[in-house]
């Protein structure tokens, strides 16, 4: 049996219907982003304590940890990155800045880094990471066309290393300043 709905524009095939709500749910998201990018606009010129900024997710909010796998799930090259300040693809699934970006302006702070990016170390720690892989979902069976990419748990895994090479990173900094000698292991903390 072929269900209609009524439309503003006419009818509407039931068939259509799980476009209409897969567009639905990308604009509540959408709106959602936007409604946390006006908060944090108004709360951060007058927030004086310092932060770290976290991302996990899939292609909408990496910033390049893709680039550092084997993987066919890449935004490494052209178009992606043409409107990007350096005008260079940076596995950002975008022509630009994505959320993470412009959330990071809102707060007053530089992007994050990915997770899988050798330049995050020092200062860089303090400042956050971003964990997110492009191809995942939330149930693992998500993305079973790609081959190493990071999914969910294993996000959450290197949040949990995250932690403890950024406590590292702080106790050190901490430590410098009271002229202290660093407590902290030199180990390998990525995979």
């Amino acid at each position: 049996m072929d269900e209609t709905w009524r439309c503003s524009n006419g009818y509407m095939n039931m068939s259509a219907s799980s476009s209409l709500m897969s567009n639905t749910s990308v604009s509540i998201a959408t709106l959602t982003v936007a409604l946390v990018v006006a908060v944090l606009g108004t709360v951060a010129p007058h927030a004086e304590a310092a932060r770290a900024f976290f991302i996990f997710g899939d292609s909408l909010v990496e910033q390049g940890n893709n680039n550092y796998l084997a993987t066919t799930a890449r935004a490494d090259s052209p178009p992606y990155g043409i409107d990007y300040p350096t005008h260079q693809a940076t596995g950002r699934f975008s022509n630009g800045l994505n959320i993470p970006d412009i959330i990071s302006e809102q707060l007053g702070a530089e992007s994050t880094l990915p997770y899988l990016s050798p330049q995050l170390t020092g200062q860089k720690l303090l400042v956050g990471a971003n964990f997110a892989s492009a191809g995942i979902g939330i149930l693992n069976d998500t993305g079973i066309q790609f081959l190493n990419i990071i999914r969910i748990s294993r996000q959450l895994e290197f949040f949990q290393q995250y932690q403890q090479k950024g406590e590292c990173t702080h106790r050190r900094r901490a430590n410098t300043k009271a002229r202290k000698p660093s407590t902290c292991s030199h180990h390998s903390w990525r995979q």
